[in-house]
């Protein structure tokens, strides 16, 4: 599950897997979008770029913001694309380091248009958009500049959005983003997409466009019928850390904050997220999302040896929150498989608070208290958030 900001707002989509720049516009760009030609680089393996500049090199990170935090700079000749290259992969954004570049074609003297789809859930249908002025300070200008429509996610209704919101448009900018639109729309359907954002499409003086900038979240649920994106994703896993936790373990953990303190073992997305978004507004870091779906564990600690393992590789790990609520799982078998978990991991460096409220609470307690682990057990949500902040308290 991830928070998806677009310039519509930010809402939430689960289970959706963000792809980076350039594997966005690889996939837009084979089925007819114009993209600019860029290869895909690492400040240590620098290919020779296209073109004889100037060049775009951008930092390849799944956050926006990337040019306002050093991540995209613009080079002149081939001298300076290695000075540029080692700067941005110096660089952390937003908590995710720079491992990977784009390096592009500049697009200059062209104007910043705005087209994008994103999926609303609270009504199952696609928001289309589209603006004359777009660029990186869109999201400022997202009540007054951008024209929206709510579509059905057929290819009829999304074409007849779009042919609204270009129509609000000038000409030159209807017909660019009625064009691209075009290209997203099909792209949309064929590839399963959440969102889709050109920010910037540019617009030339001779009437011809470009996408400058893409953005494209793709559906993981429709991975099975996806056979491109699922090679992709093996083809590039590295890039692509929890989409490939996921698959291979059976659950969704997401690092939100690589420099996060409280590590989370959780289960239920909604609840999760919401635990996230509370600790965060007292001023707390988690370093983790979780939804470990213990109904799935079926009497085996392997994922909870997973996710305790992973989040313990967080740097700056001061506590873990064990935090399930629980309906059809008997919080007895878990904590059982919580105390065998710990077993096969052996000594966790960081306390280990405890919150297992619904079937079989109580006997889960007495499980816990008679192993002697020293596990800090709380089952009001409040005192056990506060408790991760400061569990050397515990015992006062």
């Amino acid at each position: 599950m991830q928070r998806c900001r677009s310039a519509f707002g930010s809402i939430t989509v689960e289970a959706t897997i963000l792809l980076l720049e350039h594997d966005a516009k690889m996939l837009l760009g084979a089925r007819g979008l114009t993209v600019p030609e860029g290869v895909l680089a690492a400040a240590d393996t620098m290919p020779e770029p296209t073109g004889d500049g100037p060049w775009v090199v951008k930092a390849q990170v799944p956050v926006g913001g990337r040019g306002k935090a050093g991540g995209v700079c613009v080079v002149q000749d081939r001298a300076g694309l290695q000075e540029a290259a080692d700067a941005i992969c110096a660089l952390t954004i937003k908590g995710f380091p720079v491992r990977e570049l784009r390096i592009e074609e500049a697009v200059p003297d062209a104007t910043e248009l705005y087209v994008g789809l994103v999926l609303d859930p609270a009504t199952a249908e696609v928001v289309v958009m589209a603006s004359a002025e777009g660029g990186v300070e869109i999201e400022a200008q997202a009540e007054t500049a951008i024209h929206r429509r709510w579509a059905r996610p057929d290819e009829a209704s999304l074409t007849a959005a779009l042919a609204e919101v270009a129509g609000a448009l000038p000409p030159n900018a209807a017909r660019a983003v009625t064009e691209a639109g075009a290209r997203i729309v099909a792209a949309w359907l064929d590839l399963d997409a959440t969102l889709i954002e050109l920010n910037p499409l540019f617009l030339r003086a001779d009437g011809s466009w470009i996408a400058g900038d893409v953005r494209m979240d793709v559906d993981e649920g429709a991975l099975p019928r996806q056979p491109g994106l699922t090679a992709l994703l093996d083809d590039r896993a590295a890039a692509y850390p929890e989409a490939i936790f996921k698959r291979d373990n059976g659950f969704d953990l997401v690092v939100v904050d690589p420099e996060g303190e409280i590590g989370l073992v959780t289960t239920g997305a909604g609840l999760s997220m919401q635990l996230i978004d509370e600790m965060t507004a007292r001023g707390l870091k988690p370093y983790n999302f979780c939804d470990i779906r213990s109904g799935g564990m079926r009497g085996d600690p392997a994922r909870l040896v997973e996710n305790i393992r992973r989040v313990l590789e967080g740097p700056n790990l001061k506590c873990i929150l064990v935090n399930i609520f629980a309906g059809i799982t008997e919080l007895g078998e878990f904590a059982g498989l919580l105390l065998k978990a710990l077993d096969e991991l052996g000594e966790v460096p960081v306390p280990l608070v405890v919150r297992l409220v619904g079937n079989g609470q109580d006997r889960a307690d007495a499980i816990l208290r008679a192993s002697g682990r020293g596990l800090i057990l709380e089952r009001d949500l409040d005192r056990a958030i506060s408790l991760c902040a400061a569990p050397e308290v515990a015992d006062a």
